[in-house]
């Protein structure tokens, strides 16, 4: 997943102003006590930011991935 794709998710998931707002402040435990905006700065790959993400807000695998059917789930980082 490149950094444009997290944007990109982020927007059709959860809204542009609502998910621009939780990456800027929602701090997650898996991340290092960081925000995800933080996490994408330190280096972490924005697929594991994605994850981290939507696991802290419950979303459902099924609507993790926007509005593009055909668009591929990234792995999680092992």
């Amino acid at each position: 997943m490149r950094l444009r794709e997290f944007w990109q998710l982020v927007d059709e998931v959860f809204g542009p102003g609502y998910g621009r707002a939780l990456a800027r402040e929602q701090v997650l435990a898996a991340l290092g006590d960081r925000t995800p905006v933080e996490a994408l700065e330190a280096g972490l790959q924005p697929r594991d930011v994605w994850h981290a993400l939507c696991d802290a807000l419950d979303v459902p695998e099924v609507e993790r991935w926007g509005k593009d059917a055909d668009r591929k789930a990234p792995p999680r980082s092992r």
